[in-house]
């Protein structure tokens, strides 16, 4: 009580001299603590920050390849039969009798030196031409440590050292060195693929201007053109590199697209067994061909699917027979 009378009378003062000087009389006020040393360990989320972050990209990366599995699906209905043009062939490559295989040889062969022929550097170009619409070839690459793939319009250069740019005309990913993947964009562009592909896809839509690069066995885009100016026929364009004494002597193969043999039995099977109208469609078609009947069939397919037809007749037949014996 003492203490604030003192401060009352102390506050009615004027005397802002005596104020000062009788401030010191009064009680100090009470210790407090010293919170120098005290230190506050905030709650550690890293670990499940880091969880929900892996778990966010696995699912990223699944739906990616789905949606990625049923692109590549989409562009092997413009699948188109390539064959190699052995006009174009640089004298060193080899080429297979069907024109579906190339590799590099140690024996230059002699050639007429015409003007659509490689002289200078190991290519070969497709026989068929492309001015519209989309096309779509896959080729495998396994076993080989260098190669070059892509298209390339009618009037690029063909005599002496290349470069590979979209600005002269080729649209192209490389491998060198086992492992160096590269864009060729007019700026090249490090790819990072591991592992590499063993089955390279090409996309082409001539009127959107795109030229897009897949790995087909893992449904992952590899690279894509885009925003490019077509004015001429496109050609499928090849290079299976120097053979680098064997070491890289597997060939480059034109491999065959469209719907795989397991889908036509299915069908077969389906259309063998005569589906009732209240049977669905679904229970004899497995979910992971679901996606591939949107594929329209071709006269490959129709035959294929003819043969399954006729096979599964024959064993039924055979299973009557044995029955009734």
């Amino acid at each position: 009580m003492k203490g604030s009378s003192e401060v009352k009378q102390l506050s009615q003062s004027e005397d802002h001299l005596h104020l000062l000087q009788s401030f010191s009389s009064l009680k100090a006020a009470p210790p407090t603590k010293n919170w120098t040393e005290v230190r506050v360990r905030p709650p550690s989320h890293e670990g499940t920050v880091v969880r929900a972050v892996a778990q966010l990209e696995e699912k990223i990366t699944e739906k990616m390849k789905i949606l990625i599995e049923a692109e590549v699906e989409r562009f092997q209905q413009s699948a188109v039969d390539v064959t190699l043009d052995p006009d174009t062939a640089h004298p060193d490559l080899i080429l297979s009798r069907d024109g579906k295989q190339v590799k590099h040889g140690d024996v230059r062969k002699k050639l007429p030196d015409n003007p659509e022929r490689f002289s200078w550097c190991p290519y070969v170009l497709g026989h068929q031409s492309f001015s519209s619409g989309r096309f779509y070839f896959e080729v495998q690459v396994k076993g080989k440590t260098e190669w070059d793939l892509g298209v390339v319009r009618e009037s690029i250069n063909r005599k002496g050292e290349i470069t590979l740019s979209p600005e002269d005309g080729y649209w192209t990913v490389v491998l060198r060195n086992s492992h160096e993947y590269i864009a060729c964009a007019d700026t090249a562009v490090p790819l990072n693929l591991h592992p590499g592909p063993e089955k390279v896809g090409v996309f082409v839509d001539y009127e959107e201007g795109l030229v897009s690069f897949y790995d087909v066995d893992a449904a992952v885009l590899i690279y894509s053109f885009t925003g490019c100016c077509f004015t001429e026929k496109l050609y499928p364009f090849f290079g299976p590199s120097l053979n680098d004494e064997g070491k890289n002597s597997a060939p480059l193969i034109i491999c065959p697209t469209g719907p795989s043999w397991s889908l036509c039995v299915c069908l077969g099977l389906s259309w063998s067994l005569q589906v009732s109208p209240g049977l669905s469609w679904s229970l004899l078609v497995p979910p992971c061909l679901s996606r591939s009947l949107l594929v329209p069939p071709g006269p490959s397919m129709s035959l294929l699917v003819w043969f399954c037809c006729a096979l599964i007749n024959l064993v039924d037949s055979g299973s009557t027979n044995q029955r009734n014996i």
